[in-house]
């Protein structure tokens, strides 16, 4: 099975102080750590161990800068065979559309049988970009999965609903999914491991190489265009109730009557 696993470098906010920039349009970088993308992360542990049950080989690619070696890298590390990375300059300030352009273009080289990428990505957080590939390519697809079964040319997927309920699905080859957290554990990587992945080759493949023309993909090409960003306005402060527990009781109960929270 050939497998075609989408990945992104993003940057890391769970626990920084997130600034925007001057002009609104994105937040500030220079002080946050970036890393592969949590949901990409469980797709390529998916791909390996899909490769390791069925045979084949796993190949990740990422439109993004020469940075995103890295997290090319980690993936080689944790098993994956081949890696390719797209120039980013055509496809900078590219919308989901733009860039599920390009990996459709990198898609169509090979001979795929499943395309696999995260469901959403933690900076942006469209969900687009894989419903948008399958598109492009032609394919099949199916978001939120949480479970694999190839069955020969078709593949068995569950994929999460909201209100806990699941999704099975028979899906046809060539297709692609997006993964959801969960599908897996993704194995640790170690410092040896990526040590050992250092000199692997990774080719860097211009729009040309993909098929994409000059002003199909970037800024100018995008159909989605981000007005802005803003914070969230500030609440009004907690009221700290003080007094003995009868008298907190009855205010707090004086206090949900007044919003209309019991007759």
């Amino acid at each position: 099975m050939e497998i075609l696993v989408c990945v992104k470098r993003v940057p890391d906010t769970a626990d920084a102080e997130v600034a925007l920039r001057p002009d609104g349009r994105g937040i500030r970088e220079e002080d946050l750590a970036f890393g592969i993308n949590e949901w990409d992360n469980y797709a390529v542990e998916e791909a390996i161990r899909l490769k390791e049950k069925h045979g084949g080989a796993v190949t990740v690619a990422t439109i993004g800068p020469a940075e995103s070696e890295d997290v090319l890298r980690r993936c080689l590390a944790m098993g994956a065979d081949d890696a390719v990375m797209i120039d980013e300059a055509s496809f900078r300030g590219a919308d989901p559309y733009g860039i599920a352009r390009g990996l459709a273009g990198l898609a169509r080289r090979k001979a795929y049988d499943l395309v696999l990428a995260g469901a959403l990505a933690g900076d942006d957080g469209y969900g687009m970009t894989g419903p948008v590939l399958a598109g492009y390519l032609g394919w099949p697809h199916a978001t939120l999965v949480t479970s694999i079964e190839v069955e020969g040319k078709k593949i068995a997927v569950a994929r999460e609903l909201e209100g806990g309920l699941e999704e099975i699905l028979a899906v046809e080859l060539p297709a692609v999914l997006t993964i959801q957290t969960g599908i897996n554990e993704p194995r640790y990587v170690s410092i040896m491991g990526i040590r050992k992945v250092r000199s692997k080759d990774i080719p860097v493949l211009a729009p040309a190489d993909i098929g994409v023309g000059a002003g199909e993909v970037g800024e100018n090409a995008n159909l989605l265009r981000s007005l802005g960003l803003s914070t969230p306005p500030a609440g009004a402060e907690a009221v700290m109730l003080k007094g003995a527990p009868a008298e907190v009781a009855q205010r707090i109960l004086d206090i949900v009557k007044e919003r209309g929270g019991v007759a």
